[in-house]
C-alpha cells in the first residue's frame, strides 16, 4: 500500500516525467533509489546464500558488483548525464549517427534486461511462497499486481520515489538481524567486526571454528575454497564489473537528476548506501553457515565428534523453521540410513579420511539439500530471533525483487516506446500518444516477465550472472568508445555489439546444451563444459567484451571516419563544464 500510495502522489504527467522523473530528483534520493534499484533479489536474497556455500570464492559476487558500480560512477555516469538522453540506445543513436546501431542497442538490451528480470520475479515468488503459505506462481502473480500498480502509473517518477522507500526497507532488514546474530554468537554488534571476533565464551574465532566444522564433513575450507581455475574467477569479477557499469536500467538513475554535479554526487552517495549491505553480506553468510551446521549437528558446540550418533539431529526434533521451509521444496531431507537422524556432509569429496569415518557411522550419503536462496530469508529463523525481525526480513526480500524489477520494466518500456517506435518507426508521434504508448509497453512487459517468471527457460534459470555477460559483452564497449574514442563509427560500433553478444550467446548455449539434438543426446559444440581455458558460462562476458572491442576497433580502422560534428559532439560531453581548450604550444 506503501509503494501503491507514493506511485498515485507522484504520478506521471509528461514523457520527460515516465522516462526521467523530469531529471529533478535530488542527488541524495536518487542515490537511495539507484541502491534499491542496484541491489537486486540475487542481492539480498541469493548473494549471501552463494557466499554461504561457495566461502571465500563467492568473493566475485562482492568485488564484481560493487567494482561495476565504481567503473559506472567514474566513467560512464557523468558523461551520459552531460549528453542528456533519455535511454542508453537513445545515446547509441545520437553518437554513431546511426537508426541501425540504436536497433542493435535496443535488442542487446532487451536480452539482458529479459534474462535479469527472471531472477526478479523468482525471488519474488519464493517471498511469497514462504512468508503468505501462497505457490510460487501465486507469489509472481501478486508482485506482477504490485508493479503493475505503481509502474505504470507513476512511470519513473513513481518508481523513484518508490524505491527510495524500498531502499530504506531492505537495509533495515538486511542489517538489523545481522547486528542480533553478530551479538549472539560474538557479542558485537557490528556484523563487519563480529566476522573476525572470537565466539561467545570462547577462545577461537568464528572463521577459524567454521573452517574446522566443515572440513571435518569434507567440505572444501571456507576462508581459501574456489570455485575453478583463478583465470575463471577474474574473468567471473570482471564479467560482472563491465556488466554492471553496461546495465541500462542503473545508467538510466543518472539521467533523473538536474546537473552533472548532481550526477556525481548521486554516484558516491549511492556507493555508501550499497556498501552498508555489500559489507555485512560476507558476515551474514558465514554467520548463516555456523549456526546452520550446529542445529543439524548440535554435539559439535559441545565439541564431540561430527561423526558420533548423538552428534547429528533427531529428525523427529528438528526445529520448526526447518519445517516450514520443506513445504517450499527449497529444503529437503531423506533419511537414506534410517537411523531418525539428520546427516548433512559432502558425500562427493575426495578426502578418504572423512569417507571412511562416514561409513564407519553408518551413513550413507548426505541426507540434506539446502538451497542457497533460503540462507538469508531463513537466517532470523535459524537464529530463533523474534517474529517482527522474520517479518522485517520478508518485506526486505519482496522491497528488493520489486524495485529493481520495476527498474528494469522501465528501461523496457522506454526501449520499446521511445527508442524503436518513436526514435525509429513513427517519430512524428506527439508526447501524449507517447506516453500512452510507454504504459501499455509497460504492462505488455509485466505480464511477458511474469510469463519468464513462471516459466524459466533453461539457459537462463538459476544464474542472474548470465544478464551481466551479456551487457559486459555488447553495450558497455560501446558506451566506453562512444565516449572516449573519436574515431569509433557506427559500423564499428554494430560490428562489436552483434559480435559481443554472438560469441557470448552462443558459448552459454552451447554449454547448456541447447543447440541440435541427434536421438536422444545434444551435440558437443565446444568440447565439453567450461572447454575454452576453463572458463565458465557465467564468467564469459569479459571474453565477449574483448572480442568486442577487437572487432569494433579493427572495422572502424578500415571504415570511414565519424561526420566531424560527431568528433566535436565526443569531445565536448568529455570537457568539464566552465573549462577552456589549451591551444597551441600552452
Amino acid at each position: 500500500m506503501l509503494y501503491i500510495g507514493i506511485a498515485v502522489w507522484s504520478r506521471a504527467k509528461s514523457t520527460s516525467d515516465f522516462y526521467v522523473a523530469g531529471g529533478k530528483i535530488n542527488p541524495i534520493a536518487n542515490a537511495m533509489a539507484t541502491a534499491a534499484d542496484w541491489m537486486s533479489a540475487a542481492s539480498f536474497i541469493s548473494m549471501a546464500g552463494m557466499i554461504s556455500i561457495m566461502g571465500y570464492g563467492g568473493g566475485v559476487f562482492l568485488m564484481g558488483w560493487t567494482g561495476g558500480y565504481v567503473l559506472l560512477a567514474m566513467l560512464l555516469a557523468p558523461y551520459l548525464r552531460k549528453f542528456g538522453k533519455f535511454t542508453v540506445p537513445q545515446f547509441i543513436r545520437d553518437r554513431f549517427y546511426s537508426k541501425s546501431a540504436s536497433t542493435v542497442a535496443v535488442i542487446c538490451l532487451l536480452v539482458a534486461s529479459l534474462t535479469y528480470i527472471i531472477g526478479q520475479m523468482t525471488g519474488v515468488g519464493v517471498a511469497f511462497s514462504r512468508f503468505l503459505e501462497v505457490s510460487s506462481s501465486s507469489g509472481i502473480y501478486i508482485g506482477m499486481a504490485v508493479v503493475f500498480a505503481y509502474a505504470v502509473l507513476g512511470g519513473m517518477k513513481g518508481i523513484t520515489y518508490t524505491q527510495v522507500a524500498q531502499y530504506c526497507v531492505l537495509i533495515m532488514a538486511y542489517i538489523i538481524p545481522a547486528v542480533f546474530i553478530s551479538l549472539q554468537l560474538t557479542g558485537n554488534p557490528i556484523p563487519q567486526l563480529g566476522l573476525g571476533s572470537k565466539l561467545v565464551g570462547s577462545d577461537t574465532l568464528l572463521l577459524t571454528r567454521l573452517d574446522q566444522i566443515i572440513t571435518d564433513l569434507g567440505f572444501k575450507q571456507y576462508t581459501t575454497s574456489v570455485a575453478g581455475t583463478k583465470l575463471n574467477m577474474v574473468l567471473f569479477t570482471l564479467s560482472l564489473m563491465i556488466g554492471t557499469a553496461g546495465l541500462p536500467h542503473v545508467i538510466v538513475r543518472f539521467f533523473t537528476v538536474p546537473t552533472v554535479k548532481a550526477a556525481r554526487q548521486s554516484a558516491g552517495w549511492a556507493l555508501i548506501f550499497i556498501a552498508l549491505l555489500y559489507t555485512t553480506a560476507p558476515a551474514v553468510a558465514a554467520m548463516a553457515k555456523y549456526n546452520l551446521h550446529t542445529t543439524i549437528a548440535p554435539g559439535i558446540e559441545k565439541n564431540m565428534s561430527v561423526f558420533e550418533p548423538e552428534s547429528s539431529l533427531e529428525a523427529e526434533k528438528r526445529p520448526d523453521w526447518m519445517k516450514r521451509w520443506e513445504n517450499t521444496g527449497l529444503l529437503k531431507w531423506e533419511d537414506k540410513n534410517n537411523d531418525g537422524r539428520i546427516q548433512y556432509y559432502n558425500d562427493k569429496t575426495t578426502d578418504k579420511e572423512v569417507l571412511d569415518n562416514a561409513k564407519e557411522a553408518g551413513w550413507q550419503g548426505n541426507e540434506l539439500s539446502v538451497n542457497a536462496d533460503i540462507i538469508v530469508l531463513a537466517n532470523p529463523e535459524i537464529a530463533i530471533l523474534p517474529n517482527w525481525v522474520i517479518a522485517l526480513v520478508a518485506a526486505g526480500g519482496l522491497a528488493a525483487a520489486l524495485s529493481t524489477a520495476a527498474g528494469l520494466l522501465m528501461v523496457i518500456s522506454s526501449a520499446i516506446s521511445h527508442d524503436l517506435v518513436k526514435g525509429i518507426i513513427k517519430p512524428n508521434m506527439s508526447d501524449k500518444q507517447e506516453l500512452w504508448l510507454g504504459r501499455i509497453a509497460m504492462a505488455l512487459s509485466i505480464v511477458f516477465a511474469g510469463w519468464l517468471g513462471l516459466n524459466p527457460p533453461g539457459f537462463a534459470a538459476g544464474t542472474v550472472a548470465l544478464a551481466f555477460g551479456i551487457a559486459a559483452s555488447t553495450l558497455f564497449p560501446a558506451l566506453m568508445m562512444g565516449i572516449f574514442s573519436i574515431k569509433m563509427n557506427k559500423e564499428g560500433a554494430i560490428a562489436g555489439m552483434l559480435s559481443g553478444l554472438l560469441v557470448t550467446l552462443f558459448y552459454v548455449f552451447a554449454h547448456k546444451g541447447i543447440f541440435f539434438i541427434q536421438g536422444t543426446q545434444y551435440v558437443d559444440l565446444i568440447g565439453g563444459p567450461n572447454s575454452f581455458f576453463d572458463i565458465s558460462p557465467e564468467a564469459f562476458g569479459a571474453v565477449g567484451a574483448a572480442v568486442n572491442f577487437i572487432v569494433a576497433l579493427a572495422v572502424s580502422r578500415f571504415s570511414k571516419r565519424p561526420p566531424v560534428d560527431v568528433q566535436e559532439l565526443v569531445q565536448s560531453v568529455r570537457i568539464p563544464r566552465g573549462s577552456k581548450k589549451i591551444k597551441g604550444s600552452h
